[in-house]
């Protein structure tokens, strides 16, 4: 934004001293007049050339001689206001000079560069300090971005590549089998509408652009699970669901989601045969929890902590038929984030996973519904 250049600030306050310290000489010596001289004549008062050189002359003090010394303390306030107005000014603004120098550091793409202010305490180490966290938090995000794009850009590109791949082979050979090229190309498309819808809702909750409701998270593990079932039985999984009326207050559509890619997730990453999946939902006064627990292999820590990272589907835990987009538990997060919640992931000491989330609590309904304590969507 264009704007006209102004006194800076440090000239500004360097006249407001400087004004503040004539006026204060200014009322002493109307005081002085007030109570010492008020019976002298103001003619009498105002000093001539010659009674400069006396102005502090004991032995010839007189009216004149009185005045003439006001103009010279005057004249040495000023001064003394600018000068000593400049120097406090010019020591008390330096944090915001070093403020200012990292302000235009970030404007200019250079996030890296931090304040670091030293010193105690005051409002200028505050501000310091926000600006510092304000840019660290703008250097994560930027640098997640970054590295989410680069990982949707090659996520994205192999369903493509492939693609490509299967038009070469029916153009170079006329005589192959179209229906299973036509199954596979179907195949890889799927692959490439789930991964870009997921990419949709993932930044939809980044966004939160979504409208909030009262949800029962009870009703969405249930509706999960069922939806699921068929899935957990080709793979003989048994999947329980239980627990309370569980309401909180959000988007019944991402929250469905979260219910359902938590169970998903569960049922894929299991033991071969014989697994089970425990969804599990609890009330409490200030939060609302859903617990998705399942069988598998041991997780190292190490593997857990790189979960909920976009595309990171973790080596110990890749099923060859189901490997999915890598984006599941990276939704979650963000679902859950986007509804001020947390996500905890650990490891089960007889091996697998559990996944809890904690959702702000819905405040109670009134006396009028009473009788339906939740409304649900």
């Amino acid at each position: 934004m264009d704007r006209a250049r102004g006194l800076s600030v440090r000239l500004k306050f360097t006249l407001s001293y400087a004004g503040f310290a004539l006026f204060a000489g200014m009322v002493l010596l109307t005081a002085t007049w007030v109570f010492l001289l008020r019976n002298v004549p103001f003619r009498r008062l105002i000093p001539n050339l010659s009674d400069l050189h006396r102005a502090f002359d004991p032995y010839n003090f007189g009216p004149s001689v009185f005045g003439a010394a006001a103009v010279v303390g005057l004249a040495f306030l000023l001064i003394f206001g600018l000068l000593g107005g400049w120097l406090l000014a010019g020591r008390m603004l330096a944090p915001l000079t070093r403020i200012g120098e990292a302000t235009r550091a970030a404007a200019n793409g250079s996030l890296s560069h931090r304040i670091a202010m030293k010193g105690r305490q005051d409002e200028f180490r505050q501000l310091a300090d926000s600006f510092d966290t304000m840019l660290a938090r703008l250097e994560a995000q930027v640098a997640e971005q970054r590295r989410f794009a680069a990982n949707a850009s090659h996520e994205l590109r192999t369903p493509l590549a492939i693609t490509q791949t299967l038009l070469e082979v029916v153009r170079n050979d006329p005589d192959c089998d179209i229906q299973e090229l036509v199954g596979r190309l179907r195949t890889v498309n799927t692959r490439a509408i789930d991964l870009t819808e997921a990419l949709l809702l993932l930044s939809r909750a980044d966004q939160r652009a979504f409208a909030r409701a009262r949800v029962d998270l009870s009703l969405l593990a249930e509706e999960a699970s069922e939806t699921l079932l068929p899935l957990a039985e080709k793979r003989d999984i048994t999947v329980e669901t239980f627990g309370d009326i569980t309401p909180t207050v959000g988007s019944h559509a991402l929250l469905l989601q979260l219910a359902t890619n938590l169970v998903h997730n569960a049922i894929v990453h299991n033991l071969p045969e014989r697994g089970a999946v425990w969804v599990t939902t609890s009330a409490y006064p200030e939060h609302a929890m859903l617990t998705v627990e399942n069988t598998g292999e041991p997780l190292s820590a190490q593997t857990i902590a790189t979960l909920t990272e976009p595309f990171q589907r973790g080596a110990e835990r890749i099923r060859s038929d189901h490997a999915g987009v890598g984006l599941g538990l990276a939704i979650v997060k963000s679902i859950v984030h986007a509804h001020d919640g947390t996500l905890t992931l650990s490891p089960r000491a007889a091996g697998g996973l559990r996944v809890t989330v904690q959702l702000p609590a819905a405040a109670p309904v009134d006396g009028s519904n009473a009788s339906n304590p939740l409304q649900s969507h």
